[in-house]
């Protein structure tokens, strides 16, 4: 009896173990059922438009474009006021010292000549008569017939007719003179490079109508942002080269920058002077002015908006394997809505080019597409 009741009760005990076991076993197949039905949520990154720094944009070399002039150019004008009745050259043309440019009307000035030859006449006349009436009462003096109170009232009449004998050449002469000054003449050999005046015009002293090139030295001339200022003058030789003379490629140096900008185009007027220029170079020509055997130092653009200021330092985002890496910049200039990048990065740099500010060093980042 006692045996039957042991084998029942392992009986149950085994049946109750069994059902323990299949319960774990349907539990954990339920919660694994559940488990990889679940989504898993991927991780939530922000998106980027980037700019991928090319090595297009390096080296970038200064060059500018100016015209042949020449070193010294007279603006020749008249000397008096009048009408132009006659030019004798032509844009080109090739003048030498004392040839006539142009001539004015000079009728009026020849009726003020012939006056004031007409008063040198008259004053030289009352000079003798005075002069005789001085000799004959010097006579009536040295006899004793008049007083010497008399007498020295014609020695003063003498030294007055005198006087206006010079006052009336003194006028001829400069009567004269403003005949001549109605041929405009060229002081200097060299080429005519404008004329401001025609035939026909009526120009007033002073009015520059005939712009002469000496002959000597040429120059180009060029126009020089402020900012390049300095790397010009340090430059110790240019090299020049002509838009017509593909062939021919100068040195040059500069010898003159102007002290003030242009008031329209802000930049400074800069004569860089052309050593030993073959004949072939002409006025007016278009140059190419560049820095001789420089080496300019890398630069890039990035937009405005790639910049992440921290304090006085700027910097910008770089990415590297989708995490972002700040670095700091040294910045030249700015464009339009650009500026440019002088050190800090390099060929190949992809940095963030917008949102910058809501984006941390370190944080992982989705690359939308570059800028252009």
């Amino acid at each position: 009896m006692f045996n039957m009741r042991l084998k029942l009760s392992r009986k149950k005990r085994y049946y109750a173990l069994a059902a323990l076991a299949v319960g774990c076993l349907l539990a954990g197949v339920m919660a694994k059922t559940h488990f990889a039905k679940a989504p898993i949520k991927p991780e939530s990154l922000p998106v980027v438009r980037t700019q991928l720094i090319q090595a297009a944009n390096t080296g970038q070399g200064y060059t500018y474009a100016g015209e042949v002039r020449g070193r010294y150019e007279s603006q020749l004008a008249f000397q008096v006021t009048g009408k132009i009745i006659k030019r004798n050259v032509q844009l080109g043309s090739v003048v030498n010292a004392g040839d006539v440019l142009m001539q004015m009307d000079a009728k009026d000035i020849q009726q003020t000549v012939s006056s004031n030859s007409a008063q040198v006449y008259s004053a030289q006349s009352q000079l003798r008569l005075a002069e005789s009436n001085l000799s004959r009462y010097r006579q009536l003096l040295d006899s004793g017939a008049i007083s010497h109170a008399q007498y020295d009232q014609y020695v003063n009449a003498y030294d007055a007719a005198a006087a206006a004998v010079q006052q009336a050449a003194a006028q001829y002469t400069q009567g004269s003179n403003q005949l001549d000054y109605t041929l405009l003449t060229a002081d200097q050999p060299g080429v005519v490079s404008a004329i401001t005046a025609e035939t026909g015009q009526v120009v007033s002293a002073g009015q520059a109508v005939v712009t002469v090139v000496q002959d000597g030295e040429r120059e180009i001339e060029i126009s020089v942002p402020e900012n390049r200022l300095e790397e010009l003058k340090s430059a110790g030789q240019l090299q020049v080269t002509f838009w017509a003379l593909p062939n021919v490629t100068l040195n040059g140096k500069v010898r003159e920058i102007a002290p003030m900008a242009d008031p329209a185009t802000r930049t400074f007027k800069v004569r860089v002077s052309l050593l030993n220029p073959p004949p072939s170079v002409k006025l007016g020509m278009t140059a190419t002015v560049a820095l001789a055997g420089g080496t300019a130092q890398p630069a890039f653009s990035i937009p405005l908006s790639a910049l992440y200021q921290t304090g006085d330092t700027p910097a910008v985002l770089v990415v590297n394997d989708n995490i972002l890496t700040l670095r700091p910049i040294q910045t030249g200039p700015f464009g339009n809505g650009t500026i440019q990048v002088l050190a800090g990065l390099q060929p190949g740099d992809r940095i963030v080019s917008a949102g910058v500010h809501k984006l941390t060093e370190g944080q992982r980042v989705k690359i939308a597409g570059d800028t252009l």
